[in-house]
């Protein structure tokens, strides 16, 4: 392995510590809230949203109620938001997006039964598991929407 290679080795791996230490740092952020409230005597503190910022001021994590439902925003280095956990009608819901803004995994646990949906570059759900009371499914798509295998 040459020196540049070694050296781009470890520039990937130092990148990857400073967002894995991002992360940490948010969800030392959460548990110290934690930590305060219980600290206090089970106060209660009242509020629509709170925001996590990093040390640069730019938001990376959002906790707010909107029209109703609760959710969880988290955001990345370049403010882009990434994941979102919410409660909607019929359940929670977990959402994965990619850096252009698109939902690339979905999770819900709905009133019906729990789904995971992968979605490709184009937004369209390619694989699709169910589980509801009458049995499990398994879909898969091609990039036209069209069903190429399912099961049951």
């Amino acid at each position: 392995m040459t020196t540049e290679e070694r050296l781009t080795t470890l520039e990937q791996e130092l990148a990857a510590t400073r967002r894995r230490f991002r992360w940490l740092l948010v969800g030392l952020a959460l548990g110290l809230g934690v930590w305060v409230f219980v600290r206090a005597g089970g106060r209660t503190v009242r509020a629509n949203m709170f925001i996590l910022e990093d040390e640069n001021g730019q938001t990376r994590a959002m906790l707010s109620v909107t029209a109703g439902r609760p959710g969880l925003d988290l955001y990345d280095e370049k403010d882009r938001l990434r994941a979102i956990l919410s409660v909607v009608k019929d359940g929670p819901m977990l959402s994965l997006i990619n850096e252009n803004g698109e939902a690339r995994a979905s999770l819900g646990v709905l009133a019906p039964g729990s789904g995971l949906g992968l979605f490709d570059e184009a937004g369209e759900i390619r694989a699709g598991m169910y589980v509801a009371k009458e049995g499990p499914s398994l879909a898969l798509r091609d990039a036209a929407g069209k069903m190429i295998w399912s099961a049951p």
